[in-house]
């Protein structure tokens, strides 16, 4: 049997709330529970593709948005109707939504409760249930740097709550006191799993006092007790931003979702929890205290019974849905009206990584709401040193050092750019992006697609391997982000166009995968340009035009390119692609076009490179210009070693002067 424990029979307490506002709460539920009845019906005939049913935890979401002001951010998961109907979105929308038609929230490319929409102040979820709660840190920070008195909710289940973010938002929470207040729905499974099996605290709200913040339990099923209690912190946390964990006791009547049925629940269970009915309970509580009369209800019903069929008739009118693929594609990214601004006559000779630091001083100059996060970047300024002196320079507010959980501060940063900041978050090496690689493809990369959200996130990433830092500190992994839609990356090989891109990657509302090459930081120099300016994304660099051969590279591949040709007199064409996501086609096309013999060169393994499309693409679209089959040059397929005589055998360098010759002669 589940954990969750059955109380006594609900005791209402009004308190000093006013009729009005028991009356409100009475029609907040009784709204959703009726749509969702017609939802059954519409499923069973096949109108509706799939359902998550909230009945019996409608007090949850209708008392905890209710209690909240507008214009705060609510980040709901798939049970949680009361929340979009408190909101009062049109009704007409939400059916279309569910029904996958034009007029919904995510035109067709979502179902069900997994969108947003900004205008009604809430934030979709996605089906790993988790991530959303980090999300809810992101904006209560941009409210605490805003000094706006406002506060952020996020919704979870119990089972959520084993997830690692969820204790990742839970820990940023209270390390930086942000007015998020965290929503356990625990209705005792996830999915068919009892609480006795996800964790062993008596309650979970217990877990917040670990954490530094409050945490309670309260009979989720009481509209009164969870709206009260909602009202009473969000008052309390407007003034003095502090997290607070309220595990709301519930159950849901009928399965996870509507196919899975409730086989796994004992009868007497439901049976028991079906006196708790936080609809009728509450509707009998306001009957025997002449709030409600039974001809007042008849009456609601009916109106509601209307208002849902009037809506239903509207989205049945609708069109159906007509696919369109310039259309889909043209919504991966946000559309990027980035005016360039060139480079003044005035340089200067820069390292790298001084070159990337000058980057992130002008935008942080340039862009007030720009907000840096990263391990140790604070006054310790980085393991690179390349946020050295910004705490004084600009805040610490600005500056911040972050709890060492990728994920999460992933999260916070998409949460802050929902609300209009812009972000960026350093990755202190690439390995260790896969904490965070959840966030990063199926958060940032997919919002503007699914249903118009902003992803105003830069992400800096020291990769590559040649200093000796073996397997977990040298991986280049930027083709696992090349196979994600939605995901802008760039990597440059020299400081001036760190320096452009990276400006550039600011002025960018997508999210932006910014490569770093760590042997370059402090390896090579050259004049970069003072102040702000931008090199385009999407567009390669020409380092030499010749006629004997192409190389197509990016990133270290570019200093061997150039040290090849120079050592062996050869006449090669050498394109830098700095930017690998959109990538250049054009440039890379003029440079077949030129030679008519092509080598493509990068740092990654051989077997799953970028390089690998970049061939392909050559060989569909200009095999009548070759003379040669197209050759890949990587590194071995092998993690990357430490000693210094494996990491130069693992490097492609190696084998680049001979299969240059190869190609050359062939």
């Amino acid at each position: 049997m589940a954990k969750t424990k059955i109380k006594k029979p609900i005791q209402f307490k009004n308190g000093k709330l006013r009729e009005e506002e028991l009356l409100m709460l009475y029609k907040g539920m009784l709204l959703p529970r009726m749509i969702e009845e017609k939802m059954l019906k519409l499923l069973r005939q096949g109108k509706v593709s799939k359902w998550f049913s909230g009945i019996g935890q409608e007090a949850i979401a209708v008392g905890v948005t209710l209690a909240l002001n507008q214009d705060e951010l609510v980040f709901p998961l798939h049970r949680n109707l009361g929340v979009f109907t408190s909101r009062q979105i049109p009704l007409h929308r939400l059916f279309s939504q569910w029904q996958g038609k034009l007029n919904g929230f995510s035109k067709g490319r979502e179902r069900s409760f997994h969108f947003g929409t900004l205008e009604y102040g809430i934030v979709g979820m996605i089906s790993h249930l988790g991530p959303q709660l980090a999300l809810a840190c992101g904006a209560a920070l941009a409210y605490k740097l805003d000094h706006r008195p406002m506060v952020s909710v996020a919704f979870t289940g119990e089972g959520g709550t084993s997830e690692g973010d969820f204790h990742e938002a839970l820990n940023i929470a209270a390390v930086w006191s942000l007015p998020v207040i965290f929503i356990v729905e625990n209705n005792g499974y996830g999915l068919s799993t009892p609480t006795k099996d996800q964790f062993k605290c008596k309650y979970i709200a217990d877990k917040g006092y670990g954490y530094g913040m409050e945490g309670i339990t309260i009979d989720g099923n009481n509209i009164l007790e969870v709206y009260s209690t909602i009202k009473k912190y969000a008052k309390k946390m407007r003034q003095k931003p502090a997290p607070v964990l309220i595990e709301c006791m519930t159950f849901r009547m009928r399965g996870h979702e509507e196919a899975s049925g409730v086989k796994y629940v004992p009868a007497e269970l439901i049976e028991a929890w079906s006196k708790k009915d936080p609809l009728s309970t509450y509707e009998q509580f306001l009957l025997d205290k002449g709030l409600l009369v039974a001809e007042e209800i008849e009456k609601l019903k009916a109106a509601n019974q209307k208002l849902i069929q009037d809506n239903l008739d509207i989205t049945a009118d609708e069109a159906d849905l007509e696919a369109n693929q310039a259309w889909e594609e043209n919504d991966v990214f946000k559309p990027a009206s980035i005016e360039g601004i060139s480079p003044g006559n005035i340089t200067k000779e820069l390292r790298m990584i001084d070159a990337i630091s000058a980057g992130l001083d002008e935008a942080m100059q340039k862009h007030p709401d720009l907000v840096l996060m990263g391990q140790d970047i604070g006054d310790y300024g980085g393991v690179f040193k390349i946020t050295d002196g910004f705490v004084k320079k600009f805040g610490a507010d600005r500056v911040r050092n972050t709890p060492l959980c990728e994920s999460g501060i992933l999260g916070t940063a998409l949460g802050l750019s929902l609300v209009g900041h812009k972000s960026m978050v350093e990755m202190q090496f690439a390995d260790f992006v896969t904490s965070g690689f959840n966030q990063i493809v199926n958060n940032l990369a997919k919002i503007n697609y699914r249903w118009g959200g902003s992803a105003d996130v830069v992400i800096r990433m020291p990769t590559g391997a040649g200093t000796g830092a073996g397997p977990f500190h040298s991986q280049s992994n930027e083709a696992w982000f090349y196979h994600v839609p939605g995901l802008k990356i760039v990597y440059p090989s020299t400081p001036e166009d760190a320096k452009g891109l990276l400006i550039a990657a600011f002025e960018d509302p997508n999210p932006v995968m910014f490569f770093e090459h760590k042997a370059l930081y402090r390896g090579i120099t050259g004049q970069v340009p003072e102040g702000y300016y931008t090199i385009p994304i999407g567009k390669a660099r020409q380092v030499r035009n010749g006629r004997q051969a192409s190389i197509i590279t990016y990133g270290m591949g570019v200093l061997w390119a150039v040290k090849l040709a120079d050592e062996k007199g050869w006449d090669l064409d050498i394109v830098d692609l700095r930017t690998l996501m959109p990538i250049d086609w054009e440039a890379i096309a003029d440079s077949v076009k030129r030679t008519h013999r092509v080598l493509v060169l990068h740092e990654d393994t051989l077997t799953g490179g970028i390089g690998g499309d970049i061939a392909a693409y050559i060989a569909e679209h200009l095999f009548d210009e070759l003379d040669a089959p197209v050759i890949r040059v990587g590194s071995l397929d092998t993690p990357v070693p430490f000693a210094e005589v494996l990491e130069k055998q693992f490097l492609p360098v190696q084998r680049l002067s001979e299969q240059m010759e190869k190609l050359i002669n062939y």
